[in-house]
Formats: structure tokens, sequence, C-alpha cells
């Protein structure tokens, strides 16, 4: 049945490999990236101590916006050795990146034991794990893409996203069960670390998978052609300067809403809500689990449909839900918590169902990754990764639950208005590789 959805025809062993590796690459890089925001309380103990505990979680997610600083970083140098030298080979050096970067910030010192030197540290692992998400964000689902059958690239890439949110699901579990397994304070001294440190090994067994599959063979035509852009990001920018600023506001609804969801959502239900850190896991967990079905069947329908109806509807959906999301959240009880942060999902996989095939479906083969790179990774540096602060900030100094809602309404309005802009880039009826070069 797995097969059927995937592809009505059936799918070869090769392009299996390809889907298996890009969703376990995707799993095992955003596993990094989500542990760092659900354990944001512990880390603002250990790394940023402070009388006034808004103080320190705005510290937190400071260092938690910073990787997303390095993101369009990572994204132009991994794109451009993407777009010259292949797709495959980037996707084996941001696995490792990613997992060297992240077991090292489960072996730092705390504040009380190194000083400065521990969240300046901190932050240069957050660098890193930026530099390496900006190449593995935009390659997994240019990869894919080259692979997948025409008819059935948005389910595809609806697949490979919707592991980044799996991922999600997993190390909310792995936390909740240290965190239910030793005391509060062994948690606060060693416990926040064993998540971290996991990611090595985890990154070891990707970088595995991945050796297995083959290279895209839309690269492997621009080859044969003589095709591949020797300078990838003039190529990017030359006439391209239009669909660049639609990709951006496209995925700056993206990425606010996912990072709400993975990155903020925890640590408000903690500190705005007053849940305990169990219930907040728990609540976050179901609404990531839903994410991570939901997205492919918002893929599968835009296959059917098309990107641009997705887009509108999806926009339109997350401007409806937005506030009543948060004012469910913030009622007081699980139920309601996870109702709201169900209803923010279902709007965001109905959009994203377009999002995150539109990114990269909307360049050419030859400059697709870098050009895509750019934008994409500015929009999740700006939206994405200041989530979790802008939120927090507007809580503080409105003194209103539910502001960060506003916020999220604002941009879904914005995006809506650039989807109703935007090319429909689903293609029908097309088959071969040689497609590739137009699309």
């Amino acid at each position: 049945m797995i097969r059927d959805f995937i592809s009505p025809g059936g799918t070869t062993a090769a392009q299996r490999r390809v889907l298996l590796g890009a969703g376990t690459g995707q799993f095992v890089e955003f596993y990094d990236f989500a542990i760092y925001g659900f354990s944001a309380v512990a880390i603002a103990k250990a790394f940023f101590p402070s009388e006034n505990p808004v103080a320190g979680l705005l510290s937190v997610f400071a260092a938690y916006g910073v990787a997303f600083v390095a993101r369009p970083l990572g994204g132009l140098f991994f794109g451009v050795l993407a777009d010259r030298a292949g797709r495959r080979t980037v996707l084996y050096a941001t696995l490792l990146c990613m997992g060297v970067a992240t077991a090292l910030i489960g072996l730092l010192p705390t504040h009380a034991a190194a000083g400065i030197i521990a969240p300046v540290l901190l932050v240069v692992c957050r660098l890193a794990q930026g530099f390496s998400a900006g190449g593995e964000a935009v390659g997994a689902p240019s990869f894919v893409l080259e692979h997948a059958p025409f008819e059935r690239r948005g389910t595809w890439i609806g697949i490979t996203i919707a592991a980044s949110a799996a991922t999600s699901v997993i190390a909310l579990v792995i936390i909740m069960a240290i965190s239910e397994a030793v005391s509060d304070t062994a948690y606060a001294s060693w416990g926040w670390r064993v998540p971290f440190l996991l990611a090595l090994p985890l990154s070891l067994i990707g970088i595995y998978i991945r050796r297995r599959t083959e290279e895209s063979p839309v690269f492997q035509e621009l080859q044969r052609d003589n095709a591949v852009e020797a300078s990838p990001v003039r190529g990017s920018l030359r006439g391209n300067g239009v669909r660049l600023g639609q990709i951006f506001a496209v995925m700056a609804l993206s990425g606010l809403g996912f990072y709400v969801l993975v990155g903020y959502f925890v640590t408000y239900l903690q500190t705005v809500v007053g849940m305990s850190l169990l219930q907040s896991l728990a609540a976050n967990a179901v609404a990531l689990l839903s994410f991570s079905v939901l997205l492919p069947i918002g893929g599968r329908l835009s296959d059917r449909f098309g990107r641009k109806p997705m887009l509108i509807i999806g926009a339109a959906a997350v401007a409806v839900v937005g506030l009543p999301a948060f004012m469910l959240v913030t009622s007081g009880s699980f139920g309601t918590a996870v109702i709201g942060q169900l209803l923010l999902a279902a709007a965001l996989c109905t959009y994203g169902g377009g999002s995150y095939t539109f990114f990269v479906e909307l360049l050419p083969a030859a400059t697709r990754v870098t050009g895509a790179a750019i934008s994409y990774n500015v929009a999740f540096a700006l939206f994405g990764g200041t989530a979790p602060f802008v939120g927090t900030w507007l809580v503080d100094i409105t003194g209103t639950a539910v502001a960060p809602g506003y916020y999220l309404v604002v941009v879904a309005l914005a995006a809506l208005a650039v989807a109703a802009t935007t090319p429909e880039t689903r293609v029908e009826g097309r088959s071969g590789v040689s497609a590739g070069h137009r699309r």
C-alpha cells in the first residue's frame, strides 16, 4: 500500500533507496535541531543563568536563531557544490557536519564551570548546525524531486519533509523518557545532554543509508550535455529575481509555522500556559505526529490539484486558525492544547503540500539547489529561526498570551497575497529526464 501511495505504477529499488536515504537524512538532520528547542529551559539554566527567567529564555532562543544566520551561508556553499559536483556527495557532508556539531553540544561545559566561554562555544556549535542544515534542507528535496515520477513529486517531497517532523516526535519521546527516568536535578545536571550525544551515531547510520543511493539522473544528464552551470550563484540571480522573491515569500510562512510547532510550543506551554514539561512534550508530540502524517497527504493533493491551489487554501487556513489555535493552547487544559496545535498543524500541512515542492520545482535544474538555497534559507532564517524569540518577546512586551497568534496571521495574509501571483509549477503528462532541464 505504501508503494502504491508513492507511485501508482510502482517504483524501482533505486528510487525507493533515494526516498529512504533522503527521509533518513532529514530525520537525523532535524532531530538535532529539535532537541535544542525542546531542551530550551534546561539549556537556559546551564548556559545563561539569570535572575529573570524570560531573559534566560531569550538568550537561549537568540542562540537558537544564530544557527539560522548560518543557514544561508551553508545553503550557498553546499548549493554551489551540489550544482557543480552533484547532489549525492553534498548530502554526506551535511549529515556528518550536523552530527559532530550536535554531539559537541552534549559535551560542552556549563556557565558555572567555564564562565562566558560556555555560551560562546554553544553559539559556535549552533553556527555549525545551521551551516549544515542550510545545505540539507534544500539538497534533500532537490535530490528527491529529480528522482521522483513527475506525477508524484509532491507526494515524495511531502514524505521527505514529514521525516523532519517525525524526528521531532522521536526526540520528544527520548527527552520524555530521560526526564521521567531521572530526578529533576539529574536532568538539569546531565540528563539533557544524552539526546545530543545520540546525534553522532544517528548521523553515521544516515550516511550509510545514503551511500546506497545513486546520483540524480537529472544532474547526470546535465553532465552528459555539458550543461552544468559554471557559476551557479550568477546563474541563479540572472533572470530569476522574481522567482527567488516568490520562493522567499512562500517559504516565510512555512518556516514560521514549522518552527512555532517544533521550536516554540513546548517552551510556550511551560512558561506561558504553566504546564509541566511532560504535559508540554506530550501535547506537542501529538501535533508533530499529525504533521508527519498529514504532510504527505497534502503533497499528494498538490500532485492532483496543483501547487498554487494548495498555497492559496493553506495560507488562508493558517490566517483563519492562527489566533483560535493559540487561544485553545492557552486555555489551560491538556486537551485544548492538543486541539489548538492540531488545527495549526493541519493548516500548515495544507500549505506545505504546495510550498515544499514549489520552492525546488520553480527553478531550472542547473541552478536549482543554489537558487532555492538562497531564498529558502533567508526566509527560514528571518521567520523560522526567530519564531521562538519573537514569540517570547511579543508575550513579554504585550502581556498578551496569544500575541504570537497575531504575528502568525499577519505573515499568513502576506503569504496569501503572494501565493495568488505565483505560477503553477506542477508538471502534467511529462516523463523522461530531459524535462528536468526546464523544471
